[in-house]
């Protein structure tokens, strides 16, 4: 089975650019580049479910590591629950313990109340620091999770080949696996060849546009899309 293109986006014109490729959804976020992306504003929620792709927004209230205290994870339940009421078809979401396994319990406060046989729920790139990836693929699925998003532990999907082939054969199709991070198009094929359900990138570019003293002089980042529509031509859509 082919996999599906998923796009990750920060605003309207990257959603649509992923419908003009023919991505299945898109992850929603903010500060990408500068974060590895945060959950994004209600408003950007309802403007990029308008524009008829599917939309699961990224679900982290901070950066840095994935161990979050009480008031984090109250923070983040709400932010789910504002999601799905703004129109999101899904939710990206992660949480571990300080020995680095699934936190079950956080898991269990974020979706309570959460029918997730209707709701499209992935686990983020917390995957890629646990342990015991194996154990976390069962915990995972064993709480009904849709998909885990990952890299197979390394920086780059091109080089966990191996880790994404055996990640995608251990839960004998409980749960879906999406290789993301540091996918380039020439990857594709190859990323694809371990049998995953999805292929995730960002298909990025920056726009220099300094915003003064203020406002930062990074730059912003932007989907490309003569990448996003090759990515989508790798796969064959």
């Amino acid at each position: 089975m082919t996999p599906v293109l998923e796009l990750a986006v920060q605003d309207v014109a990257g959603a649509r650019i992923a419908r003009r490729a023919g991505a299945s959804r898109v992850e929603l976020c903010t500060a990408l580049g500068a974060t590895g992306g945060l959950t994004p504003s209600v408003g950007t929620i309802e403007a990029v479910a308008a524009q008829g792709i599917a939309v699961h927004p990224l679900i982290r209230c901070r950066p840095g590591g994935f161990v979050y205290d009480a008031d984090e994870i109250a923070v983040m339940a709400r932010d789910i629950r504002a999601a799905l009421g703004a129109g999101a078809s899904g939710v990206v979401l992660g949480a571990l313990t300080p020995d680095r396994s699934v936190d079950r319990s956080a898991l269990a406060r974020l979706l309570d109340g959460i029918d997730v046989t209707s709701v499209d729920v992935t686990f983020h790139r917390a995957m890629d620091v646990v342990d015991d990836r194996a154990t976390a693929l069962d915990t995972l699925a064993d709480a009904g999770i849709t998909r885990v998003l990952t890299s197979g532990g390394v920086p780059r999907c091109i080089d966990g080949l191996n880790a994404l082939t055996a990640m995608v054969a251990h839960p004998c199709g409980r749960i879906q696996v999406m290789a993301g991070g540091g996918i380039r198009v020439d990857d594709i094929a190859a990323v694809a060849g371990t049998g995953v359900d999805a292929i995730h990138l960002s298909a990025r570019r920056t726009v220099a546009d300094s915003g003064g003293p203020g406002g930062g002089s990074g730059g912003y980042d932007a989907v490309d899309e003569t990448l996003a529509l090759a990515a989508a031509a790798a796969l064959g859509i």
